[in-house]
């Protein structure tokens, strides 16, 4: 069976166009897209409407969530919120354990999320480098082997890199921007995985 992997990093942040909004904010770590970030992300779904996709799962933040839930409206599909694609806890860039949305804000926008699933694995802070390679890259390879068909999968920059490592060993350190797109193929006649396209979808540029 061939088969597609797509991994996509959230649009532009809110707070990166506005790092006031971090000083009063009440999730401070669970920013929105920015209206360029809501563009990109328009952007990428157009790029994969002709693509056949059956699940999307989504890191459980803000942005992420956002990004999902826009091209799960062109591709007409649920979205399964994964906890282990979240963003790196970093101790450097948060002084505690990130607070999200809660459940019941996310109902009310986002009819898209599909409730009845549940995370296959859950970050815990303080998180090294190594810890958010092995749980985000531990996470894509689960996700890939229990669900058969064609994934796309929404995360952070972290996320999406260790997440493309797992899958295919080799590859080296890559740039992942926020609006990037990674496609991941595999043939029924070969073993493995193979990476073939790491796009920049704000500029559609390669990268």
């Amino acid at each position: 069976m061939n088969r597609t992997i797509w991994i996509a990093r959230h649009g532009n942040r809110f707070d990166f166009v506005d790092p006031e909004w971090f000083n009063t904010a009440p999730r401070r770590y669970d920013p929105p897209l920015s209206e360029d970030g809501l563009l990109q992300t328009y952007q990428i779904g157009k790029r994969l409407k002709s693509e056949t996709i059956n699940h999307i799962f989504a890191s459980p933040f803000l942005r992420t969530i956002q990004t999902a839930h826009q091209i799960a409206d062109i591709l007409d599909l649920p979205i399964k919120l994964e906890a282990g694609l979240s963003e790196w806890f970093n101790p450097d860039w948060m002084s505690e354990t990130p607070q999200i949305h809660p459940r019941e804000l996310l109902e009310a926008k986002y009819p898209r999320l599909d409730w009845n699933y549940s995370s296959y694995l859950y970050p815990k802070y303080p998180e090294t480098e190594a810890e958010v390679k092995l749980r985000a890259g531990t996470t894509a390879k689960w996700l890939v082997q229990n669900f058969s068909d064609n994934l796309l999968l929404v995360g952070h920059s972290a996320s999406v890199l260790s997440a493309t490592q797992a899958l295919v060993p080799n590859t080296a350190d890559f740039t992942t921007p926020v609006g990037c797109l990674v496609k991941l193929t595999s043939k029924a006649s070969e073993q493995g995985w193979k990476l073939e396209l790491k796009a920049d979808i704000s500029h559609f540029n390669y990268i």
